[in-house]
C-alpha cells in the first residue's frame, strides 16, 4: 500500500514549527506493516490543490495534516472537496460539537468557526475531543478521480496523534489487509564509524534472505535497523555483534544514557559528573532518564579554573604547569567529583569547545575525559571532536558517557 503524507503549513516552511509528524508517523504505521512512500510539504493556501491532485494520482492513501482551522487560509477541507468533485454540507453532528466545546469551557463560539463543520458530502466525520476541527475522511468508493482513500487531519500533534490511533489505523488497517506486521530490530553501536559497518558487515546481512537492512548515523553512534522475521532478525543480530560486539550500546533501542542508567541500577551503584567544556550536557542527557535519581548523585560543572580548584581540588599548579585541557586536569576533576560526592564512580570532562582558544599542541576540539572509581586507578584518555560548539559537546558527551559504560562493564 502506497501511503502519502501532506503536511500543510507555512510556519513549516518558515522554520518556526519543527515538523515532526513524518517521523511519528513512520513508526506508528510500521507498527500495522505500512510504510510511507512520500512526505511533502506545501504552505497554507492554494499550495494545497497542485499537491493533493499528484498525491491523488499516485496514492493508495492520502494523509493530509492542518489547514482544517477556522481562519481564511484554513483551505484543505475545501480544495480537496474541490479536487474531488464532491459537494460540501454542514454536518449537524460536527456542528454540535463544536458547540458543545466551546459551552464547556464558558466561551462564545466564533461565526468562523462554522466553517468546521463543513464536511464534503458522504465522507465519515472523524470526532477531535481535543480542540474544534474534526477529521474527515474520504473512502476510495468516493474519489470518483482515483481509487485512493484521503484522511483530513488536524495539525496540532496534540489533536492528530489521538485521532490517528482512534479513527485513522483501523480503517489503514481495515484497507491494507495486512495480517502479520514484519518484526524490527534496532542495534545502537558507538566508537564505530558507518563505513566500518559497511565493509565489515554489508556483503553477509546481504547475503541473509529476508533481511531488510539499514544504517542511520548520529554524532558518536551508528543504529543498525533490522527487518525481517524473528529468525532472519537473529541471524542478523548475531553477524552485527560478532564483528562489533563490543561497541553494541543496546539491542532494544535504548539510548546510551538509557543503557548507563539500567547498569548502574542493576549494580546498584552511583554516579557522579564533573563537567567543563560540556556545560551540564552530560548530567542533563543522565537525568533524562526516568530513575536516574537512584543512581545519579553529583553533577559539577566547573566551567572556570576556580571552581575546578574549590570544588574538585584540582591544583592550582598543574593547572598552571598543564592547563585545564590536560589528562592530569582531568584525572583530577574525576577524583575529586568522586571524593566530593562519595559516588561509586565518576566522569570527567575538560576540553576547547571553539571556535578560538586552540593551540598548535591542543587544537580546537581536543577533550580529556577522566573516569575515577571506588578502589581502581584513576585514569584519562584524549578524544578530537573538531566540530562546532554543540555537535562537539555533544561527541565528548556521548564518549564520556561510553567511558562509563565500559567502566561498568569491566
Amino acid at each position: 500500500m502506497r501511503i502519502e503524507i501532506l503536511n500543510t503549513g507555512t510556519e513549516l516552511l518558515l522554520g518556526n514549527t519543527v515538523n515532526t509528524h513524518a517521523a511519528w508517523f513512520g513508526r506508528e504505521l510500521f507498527k500495522l506493516g505500512l510504510r510511507i512512500a512520500r512526505q511533502t510539504t506545501v504552505p497554507d493556501g492554494e499550495a494545497i490543490r497542485d499537491a493533493v491532485a499528484e498525491s491523488l494520482d499516485r496514492a493508495d492513501v492520502l494523509i493530509v495534516t492542518g489547514g482544517l482551522g477556522p481562519t481564511s487560509d484554513d483551505l484543505t477541507r475545501e480544495i480537496t472537496a474541490g479536487v474531488l468533485g464532491l459537494e460540501m454540507i454542514t454536518d449537524q453532528a460536527a456542528l454540535r460539537s463544536l458547540e458543545n466545546f466551546f459551552t464547556l469551557r464558558g466561551r462564545p463560539m466564533a461565526e468562523a468557526n462554522r466553517k468546521q463543520a463543513l464536511v464534503p458530502v458522504g465522507c465519515d466525520v472523524l470526532p477531535n475531543p481535543n480542540g474544534t476541527a474534526p477529521g474527515v475522511y474520504v473512502p476510495p468508493r468516493l474519489n470518483g478521480r482515483s481509487n485512493c482513500a484521503v484522511f483530513l487531519l488536524p495539525g496540532p500533534p496534540r489533536e492528530l496523534y489521538p485521532m490517528v490511533h482512534t479513527e485513522v489505523m483501523p480503517r489503514l488497517r481495515a484497507l491494507s489487509g495486512v495480517e502479520n506486521p514484519p518484526s524490527v530490530l534496532e542495534l545502537k553501536f558507538t566508537g564505530i564509524g558507518e563505513s566500518d559497518f559497511h565493509q565489515g558487515i554489508d556483503a553477509r546481512l546481504e547475503e541473509t534472505p529476508g533481511l531488510e537492512y539499514g544504517y542511520c548515523a548520529h554524532i558518536g553512534e551508528v543504529d543498525l535497523r533490522l527487518i525481517g522475521s524473528p529468525d532472519v532478525l537473529d541471524r542478523g543480530r548475531a553477524i552485527a555483534l560478532e564483528s562489533f560486539g563490543k561497541h553494541l550500546i543496546s539491542d532494544d533501542g535504548s539510548s546510551l544514557e538509557q543503557t548507563v542508567v539500567r547498569l548502574l541500577t542493576e549494580m546498584r551503584l552511583t554516579l557522579a559528573t564533573a563537567e567543563s567544556c560540556t556545560g551540564g550536557l552530560i548530567s542533563s542527557r543522565v537525568t533524562d532518564v526516568p530513575g536516574a535519581s537512584a543512581v545519579f548523585t553529583h553533577g559539577f560543572v566547573t566551567y572556570a579554573n576556580s571552581a575546578k580548584v574549590a570544588l574538585l581540588g584540582v591544583s592550582p599548579e598543574d593547572l598552571e604547569a598543564h592547563g585545564a585541557v590536560s589528562e592530569t586536569v582531568a584525572c583530577q576533576m574525576a577524583a575529586g567529583a568522586l571524593q566530593a560526592s562519595g559516588a561509586d564512580i565518576a566522569v570527567a570532562v575538560t576540553g576547547i569547545a571553539g571556535p578560538d582558544g586552540g593551540t598548535p599542541d591542543k587544537p580546537v576540539g581536543t577533550a580529556w575525559i577522566g573516569i575515577a572509581a571506588r578502589d581502581a586507578r584513576t585514569i584519562a584518555f584524549k578524544v578530537f571532536h573538531p566540530r562546532n560548539r554543540h555537535d562537539f559537546k555533544l561527541a565528548v558527551s556521548q564518549a564520556a558517557l561510553e567511558a562509563v559504560r565500559r567502566a561498568l562493564l569491566s
